[in-house]
């Protein structure tokens, strides 16, 4: 199964290896594989250095695309986690 979803990068610092780690993080809890991706540009989302190549600063929007069994559970966490500004923010 798959699950695709557009998400908005929300806290002031952007995506940075903070919130990389976290996603990283939130994905080992799952069987389903992560991929993020913006202009075109997709990347595995199991991997820190590979999320911060897409360079997105605070009000970019990133599509997750997330694929296997658990997909359902894991875009829930992850869409959660993005509107939380990763814990950064209140």
């Amino acid at each position: 199964m798959e699950q695709v979803k557009k998400l908005k990068i929300r806290n002031s610092l952007g995506l940075h290896a903070r919130a990389a780690a976290k996603i990283v993080e939130l994905g080992n809890r799952y069987k389903a594989r992560l991929f993020l991706s913006k202009d075109g540009q997709e990347v595995d989302g199991s991997s820190i250095l590979s999320i911060l190549t897409l360079a997105c600063p605070k009000g970019t929007e990133v599509h997750a695309r997330i694929e296997g069994e658990d997909s359902e559970d894991f875009m829930q966490a992850l869409s959660e986690l993005f509107d939380r500004k990763f814990g950064e923010e209140s």
